[in-house]
């Protein structure tokens, strides 16, 4: 999301140097690559096994007591020591002689009362707070730590010139613990610190302030000062204790850290700091305790530019609300922050206010916040998250007299759109709107102001954005992510969208034209929604693959299917489906070539096999032979007539009827011809069938006459046909005459393939040959048959 305004961040978290020194402790820590972590081990001395090229070591909270040269020299490249937490009680600076890089230790938190210096350091950040030294612990030889940035000190008593060996460093944060401080009552003593940029002063936690110290310093611009117990009695003290380190001109911020005091000595601080060069007071962990009254207070002309409270603990339960809120509400300052409080309601200012920035969070203000209130005319920026707001049409009604409001933050609320039928009204001037963390439903589309260019709606209960919306032209960036979206949005509304943000939502197939309609998209971020990776997502994977990762934020790790089953996982850069199985027109053109081609190819078949002969053959024999079936079994018995039934061309007669038939009906022999035994009035198939089942041998008399004769093909084709049904061996084929192989028409395959599988008798043209030929013939009927005639007489 776009970033507030640069005055406003700048004013609102004033940067002191300690960052610096922060940043360099995060620096040695992070940035080493030999880091060792001993901290929390329960050691009572330093480890012997560490590894010589140790650079940072921490020795925190563990119970060490003594340290010895011998325990570190062999680190000689050691760069940061912890040793806080621990019990040492004296130390000797030259045990870190061979240590000459060691430029971060931290002794704090330990029970040191003596130190003895060493002329040869070279320390940066330098921590000997929370121990117990009587006097500022301050070695001449201090003064040679001309990099010296960080110097944490701890005394019982102080004395005007304890910082002099140190006077002309430039450090840019002292840390003064006075939680041991100690002073008879009516004496005051003095400090002067020549130069620092950042002084923290640490009191004891449960005493009343009772300090009486005059600390001057020269190029003070950050104080801070923590553990502060006031009361009406003694809040004179404290404000005197404040008088010298206030006076110079370079002080910019000071902070409050764990104050418990009386709402009339608050009241009092303030008023002693609103004419001070301050420009920026921080209080964190304020407790407020006995009483709260009206309090007379001066709003003088001020350089304070902004007050910050956070975290306030309010032990008074009965008191008047607008002695409390008007002190806060009429200051004329241009920021004012107040979180994490129970305040219940803000007054709006009784003049026009000089607020430019209000942060307003995690208190208990309702609907009725600022309504009606049109003083705030300087306002830009106004953050109310963690309240008790419900309805957004009020919020809007809040803002409309604020004319110069250009950031509002309303999160982490309990906001619901859609209650009222009537127009939401806004000021025109915002641009930049956080509704994130509400109750919010699609409604609020109908709802927000006309001119934003921001707005973060995450983590509502938004389905869907309607299509009739009123169009904001101006919205560049919009975080939808969190909800319940099923698809992207388009730019049809919002035209100027640059930005957006719309993961963790449930969009499955989101539109494939998004990038069409979106072209001045820079930055999109919609991962881990729940893709279902089908034909209608393949386009939006192809199109968000060609857009560059830098505009694809979290491409392609959190990109992923989650439907179908076997796709789970698998990322969207790896999934492909091809354009066949995705494109409907193509595939039916497809099927529609390929049934095409196969009617094409059976046709072709049909013909050149004459498939519809064979079709017929096959239907006469299916009924030939269900008209068999439905014989009794004593008739199929009976059936059998003829020991051979031959099957010749005509023009081959001759031979059947001089030579083959005489021999057989000479051997007794009953043949049946179809000149003979066809029954007239049946169809020729049928008599062939009948023929063929009656006899128990059907002979061919293969010629190049017979492959002409289409009847004799049929009757060879049932012949055929019965050896496979009846599993006998009942054909003879004799060879009348040789036959070319390519003289047999290809629709005649079965002959083709009888003749080349099946052996057939030759008929010799020798004399001397044939005596061999008959024998043969004689023996394919080596079986004695009982016939049955036609008069149902049975004959051997």
């Amino acid at each position: 999301m776009t970033k507030d305004k640069e005055p406003v961040v700048k004013s609102f978290h004033f940067v002191c140097l300690m960052i610096i020194i922060v940043g360099t402790r995060i620096q040695f820590s992070d940035g080493s690559e030999f880091a060792v972590d001993k901290s929390k081990r329960g050691l009572t001395h330093v480890p012997k096994d560490l590894p010589p090229k140790t650079k940072v070591l921490d020795m925190s909270h563990n119970y060490i007591a003594e340290l010895q040269v011998s325990d570190i020299s062999f680190l000689s490249e050691l760069k940061v020591l912890r040793l806080s937490h621990n019990k040492i009680q004296l130390l000797d600076l030259s045990v870190f002689k061979f240590n000459q890089d060691l430029e971060y230790l931290d002794l704090s938190h330990n029970q040191l009362q003596k130190i003895s210096c060493h002329p040869i350091m070279s320390f940066r950040h330098l921590d000997l707070s929370f121990n117990d030294f009587k006097a500022l612990p301050i070695c001449k030889q201090f003064g040679n730590l001309s990099q010296l940035n960080f110097l944490g000190l701890s005394a019982m008593k102080l004395q005007k010139l304890d910082l002099l060996p140190i006077a002309h460093l430039h450090l840019s944060y002292i840390l003064l613990d006075l939680r041991n401080y100690y002073i008879k009552e009516n004496e005051t003593e003095s400090l002067q610190i020549l130069n620092a940029k950042t002084l923290h002063l640490v009191f004891h936690p449960t005493s009343l302030f009772s300090i009486q110290v005059n600390i001057s310093v020269n190029t003070l611009g950050c104080l801070q000062l923590t553990n502060i117990k006031l009361n009406d009695d003694n809040c004179q003290v404290f404000i005197k204790f404040l008088l010298e380190l206030t006076r110079g001109p370079t002080l910019l911020n000071f902070t409050l850290n764990h104050i418990e005091t009386t709402w009339k000595c608050l009241v009092r601080v303030f008023q002693f700091i609103w004419p001070k060069p301050v420009e920026y007071l921080n209080i964190y962990n304020l407790t407020i305790i006995e009483s709260i009254h009206e309090e007379d207070f001066t709003y003088s002309k001020t350089t304070l530019k902004a007050l910050k409270i956070e975290h306030i603990t309010n032990q008074v339960f009965i008191f008047s609300q607008t002695a409390l809120y008007t002190v806060f509400s009429e200051m004329n300052i241009m920021m004012l922050t107040i979180s994490d409080t129970p305040f219940i309601h803000m007054l709006c200012p009784h003049a026009p206010s000089t607020f430019k920035f209000l942060n307003l969070t995690q208190n208990v203000f309702t609907d009725s916040i600022f309504e009606k209130c049109s003083t705030l005319v300087k306002l830009e920026t106004l953050i109310l998250q963690k309240n008790g707001l419900k309805d957004l049409f009020k919020v809007g009604l809040m803002t409309k007299d604020m004319p110069s409001l250009e950031i509002l933050d309303v999160s982490w609320n309990s906001l619901e759109s859609g209650r009222h039928k009537e127009n939401c009204t806004w000021v025109e001037s915002i641009v930049v709107l956080n509704l994130s963390s509400n109750i919010l439903t699609d409604s609020v589309f109908r709802c927000l102001p006309p001119r934003i260019k921001v707005l973060d709606l995450h983590n509502n209960k938004i389905k869907s954005i309607p299509k009739q919306v009123v169009k904001l032209e101006a919205l560049q960036e919009l975080n939808v992510a969190f909800n319940s979206l099923t698809d992207l949005p388009g730019c049809g509304s919002f035209s100027s969208l640059s930005v957006l943000i719309i993961d963790h939502n449930s969009v499955s197939h989101p539109s494939a034209d998004f990038f069409q309609s979106c072209q001045k998209m820079r930055s999109i971020k919609a991962g881990n929604n729940p893709f279902q990776c089908t034909c209608e997502l393949r386009e939006f994977a192809k199109n968000i693959e060609q857009v560059s990762s830098e505009v694809v934020e979290g491409w392609p790790d959190s990109y992923k299917c989650d439907y179908p089953e076997s796709y789970r996982g698998t990322p969207l850069k790896d999934f492909h489906m091809s354009e066949l199985s995705c494109n409907i027109t193509l595939l039916i053109v497809t099927i529609g070539a390929t049934m095409l081609v196969l009617a094409v190819t059976v046709t072709f078949l049909c013909i050149y096999l004459d498939l519809p002969w064979y079709l017929r053959m096959v239907c006469q024999w299916t009924q030939t032979r269900r008209r068999a079936r439905n014989v009794p079994l004593e008739e199929l018995q009976r059936n059998l007539q003829f020991h051979a039934f031959i099957s010749y061309s005509e023009h081959d007669s001759a031979w059947v009827k001089n030579e083959l038939v005489p021999y057989l009906e000479k051997e007794g022999m009953q043949i049946c011809l179809h000149e003979r035994n066809f029954v007239p009035g049946k169809s020729i198939v049928e008599n062939i069938i009948n023929c063929i089942e009656k006899s128990y041998k059907s002979i061919f008399v293969l010629s190049p006459n017979f492959v002409q004769s289409e009847w004799c093909h049929y009757e060879l084709y049932f012949a055929h046909h019965n050896l496979f049904h009846e599993g006998s061996n009942n054909l003879i084929l004799i060879l009348l005459e040789p036959i070319p192989q390519n003289s047999i028409p290809n629709k005649y395959h079965k002959l083709r393939a009888l003749m080349t599988q099946r052996t057939y008798l030759q008929w010799p043209k020798e004399k001397s040959k044939r005596g061999l030929f008959w024998a043969n013939i004689r023996a394919t009927f080596n079986v004695k048959l009982t016939l049955v005639t036609e008069n149902n007489d049975v004959k051997s």
